[in-house]
Formats: C-alpha cells, structure tokens, sequence
C-alpha cells in the first residue's frame, strides 16, 4: 500500500537519493533547464519549488537552509539575487516539466525541468 507516502525511491537508498536530488536542483538553478526522467522531475519539482520559496523570503535563516541543500554558494547567491524580482507576483509554480522523449538504452520517459521565466507570469 502507498498510504502516508509522500516521495518515490527512484530505486536508490536513502543517502544516493537526498544526493542526487541536491545535485540535479544545483543544476537547475545553474542551467535554468535540465533533461532527466519523468519520475525525477516530478520529486525535483517538489524541491526547487521549496528552494524558490526560501529564496522569497530572503531572510538569513532562509538562506542557510537553501545552502544547507545546494552544493553550490554561488548558484544559491545568484538564486537568491534574482528570485526575489522574477517571481515576485507568483505564488507557486515556478518550475515547468515538460514530458519530451522515450530514452533509447532503457525506453525511460524523459523530460525537461525549466524555470518559468518572468515574461510568464499569471
């Protein structure tokens, strides 16, 4: 039963997991757009969204967390610098998975993460 499950184990322990998570939402935010599968994008959704909301609120203790979880300071401080201006009038919904291919070693379901621009906005 999947009852109280909140994240998906992507067939890795718990450690791999939290590792990987961080290093793909570093990317996200480095590259503005990442290609990954769909089951991955969906739980990078959940993250970047959370990182995003940090970097609204701006605070310092906002801050620490946020570089807590990303490996990298200076994609947090660039993070935290534009934030606050591109997503002023979104309250969710930052990032945009894009379903796109069927991966040709192992027929997985890809798709591409991107950061919804400001142009955008609702």
């Amino acid at each position: 039963m999947k009852h109280r499950t909140l994240t998906r184990k992507l067939s890795r322990d718990s450690a791999h997991r939290k590792a990987m998570m961080r290093n793909l939402v570093t990317a996200l935010f480095e590259h503005d757009k990442v290609e990954t599968t769909h089951a991955k994008a969906k739980e990078l959704k959940k993250a970047a969204d959370k990182m995003i909301t940090l970097a609204k609120r701006g605070d310092l203790h906002a801050r620490r967390l946020a570089e807590a979880y990303m490996h990298s300071h200076t994609v947090c401080g660039k993070l935290f610098a534009e934030a606050k201006d591109r997503y002023q009038q979104r309250s969710g919904g930052y990032v945009r998975v894009v379903a796109t291919r069927v991966r040709r070693g192992d027929a997985a379901p890809m798709a591409i993460v991107e950061l919804v621009s400001a142009s955008e906005s609702k």
